[in-house]
Formats: C-alpha cells, sequence, structure tokens
C-alpha cells in the first residue's frame, strides 16, 4: 500500500469503513431483534393485487439475516489479514508487488532454462534458426509492439526494424546493446540560432543530401549553416554518426518524417527519444534471442536452419 501525503487521506478510508462495517452490524442486529411489536403481527403495506393479495411487512428471516453477518465477519477477517485499511497493511504483509515479484520468479524458475540454453549460441546462428526465431517472436511480440507495432515497422518517432536503416548501428551485437542497457538520443533545437529563414534554408539543404529536387540557391545558403552547426553529429557528408545516433541524411528514410515542414520542426524545436533498458526486466538469455529475431527481421535468411529435436 502507497503511502499517503498526509494523515488525512489515511483517516478518510479508515473512518467510513470502520463506521461502515459497526453501522451494518447495528442494522442487521435492529432487523433481527424479537422485541419489536410489528414483527408479532406483521401490518399491511397498502398494496393489494387480484382483491384480496396483500403485501406485508413480514420480517427477513433469520437464516438469510445470518448471511449478513458471516460476509461482515468475512469482511473484518479481509481487512485484518489484507491492506484495506489506509497504511495498514495488514498481518500477512501482503503487497501487489510481491504478488507479481513472487508469480515472476516461480515463472522464471519454470522458463529460463529454455532461454538459457540459446545463451550459448552464436547471434547468427540463433538468426537462421526457425526454433529459436518462433520464440523470438512471442517476446516481441509481448514487449515489444507497443512501440514498434504488430508489424515491427513503427510509427513516426519509433524506429522501422525491418529495414537496414540503423541509428546507432544494425549488427546483431549492437542490436543486443541498446535492448540490453537501452538508448537515449537528442536533436538540440536550433530554431532560435537560425531564425525562421535560417530554419528554412537548412532544410532546404537536408534535402538536397537526400537526393531531393530542391531550390539551389536556397540549399547554398543553408550548407553555410550546416557546417557550423550540424557536421558535428551528422558528418560534412550528412551520413551520421552511429556512435551519437545521429542518423544518416542523404538516403530517404526519415524517423520523424521527411517533408521539409517536418524536418523544418526537427530543427526548430529538436527531437528527442528514449529506448528503455530491457537488461534487468528480461535478462540476458531472453534479450540475447530478441536481438536475434531483430536481426532476422531485416536480415531474413533465405532458408532458417531445421529445428532443434
Amino acid at each position: 500500500m502507497a503511502d499517503f501525503t498526509n494523515s488525512f487521506w489515511n483517516g478518510f478510508i479508515i473512518v467510513p469503513v470502520v463506521v461502515g462495517i459497526i453501522a451494518m452490524f447495528w442494522l442487521n442486529r435492529w432487523m433481527t431483534e424479537p422485541r419489536r411489536k410489528e414483527f408479532h403481527k406483521p401490518r399491511t403495506m397498502g398494496h393489494v393485487w387480484d382483491e384480496d393479495l396483500h403485501e406485508l411487512n413480514n420480517p427477513l428471516p433469520r437464516w438469510w439475516l445470518n448471511l449478513f453477518y458471516i460476509t461482515l465477519v468475512f469482511g473484518i477477517g479481509y481487512l485484518v489479514l489484507y491492506p484495506g485499511l489506509g497504511n495498514f497493511a495488514g498481518v500477512l504483509g501482503w503487497t501487489q508487488e510481491g504478488q507479481y515479484a513472487r508469480e515472476i520468479a516461480e515463472a522464471d524458475k519454470t522458463f529460463n532454462p529454455l532461454y538459457e540454453k540459446y545463451l550459448r549460441e552464436d547471434l547468427m546462428v540463433l538468426a537462421a534458426d526457425r526454433q529459436a526465431l518462433n520464440t523470438g517472436e512471442r517476446l516481441f511480440v509481448n514487449y515489444c509492439t507497443t512501440c514498434h507495432g504488430a508489424d515491427a515497422r513503427g510509427v513516426p518517432g519509433i524506429p522501422n526494424l525491418r529495414d537496414e536503416d540503423w541509428l546507432y548501428g544494425g549488427d546483431p551485437q549492437t542490436i543486443k546493446t541498446s535492448i540490453m542497457n537501452g538508448r537515449s538520443g537528442a536533436m538540440p533545437p536550433w530554431g532560435a540560432v537560425l531564425g525562421p529563414e535560417g530554419t528554412a534554408n537548412v532544410a532546404e539543404y537536408v534535402l538536397q543530401l537526400s537526393g531531393r529536387s530542391v531550390n539551389d540557391t536556397v540549399a547554398e545558403s543553408g550548407k553555410a549553416k550546416y557546417q557550423q552547426l550540424c557536421v558535428a553529429c551528422h558528418g560534412a557528408d550528412g551520413k551520421g554518426n552511429p556512435a551519437l545516433g545521429a542518423p544518416n541524411l542523404t538516403d530517404n528514410i526519415w524517423l520523424y518524417g521527411g517533408s521539409k515542414q517536418a524536418i523544418m520542426q526537427s530543427i526548430d524545436k529538436g527531437r528527442s527519444g528514449r529506448m528503455p533498458a530491457h537488461a534487468e526486466f528480461l535478462g540476458e538469455a531472453k534479450v540475447h534471442l530478441l536481438a536475434a529475431y531483430v536481426y532476422s527481421l531485416s536480415h531474413p535468411a533465405p532458408e532458417s536452419r531445421a529445428e532443434k529435436p
């Protein structure tokens, strides 16, 4: 149970729960009290059907009311054993985090040996092993499709894993490093330095680098600014730098869109992206297999190796 910001909210939960249980006991007792005179001689409620069918205020059967006592006792027992009264964690000390950790530990004990056998194999070998790829695909579906999509083609701002364009390198070991440790990339905003005209000029030059038809005069003006501000990351030739995660500007693959407007927005406002680290969450064995699968998406083997027995 998470701590409340102050004691008021702790009491805000405890007081209504305790008062509610006491009130339910009192109501149930009142409904079963034999001293009520109206219980001895039931009175009509004034509703009549078919001339002589009267609705009476007969008390509920005692066995029925006793069921309410049972539910109340059960509720009290639950609140003693488990969290439900503000910050009181219950005498069993149960938490949802602890329950999750126990289930994960049990699952790891059962399934980890299945993944450990692949950890000893080379990633290139696994990328041609159909059985390994089937397992890697299930891992991808469970942990990667939220961002990269079920088809692994990504969305604007999330890389397509099926082409051969990689910000940090596309060899199997680099892919494994990306999954294990995560990546954080940032494109600084240059709008304040360049101004609207300068931003448009640099965008025109970037389009020229990718082989697009542009205004040569405008692109030439943008080239001077590019040489001042952009070569440190993207290089003088615009081919990028995998060590920094700087993209290649000479192809026609764009992470955030390749229109002039999208490029201008990238230059003006900057971009930031983060790939979360999965080493602690998945463990190296699963990441190893997942890296082989991701590599196979852009380098499909002509014929996958026969399944192992």
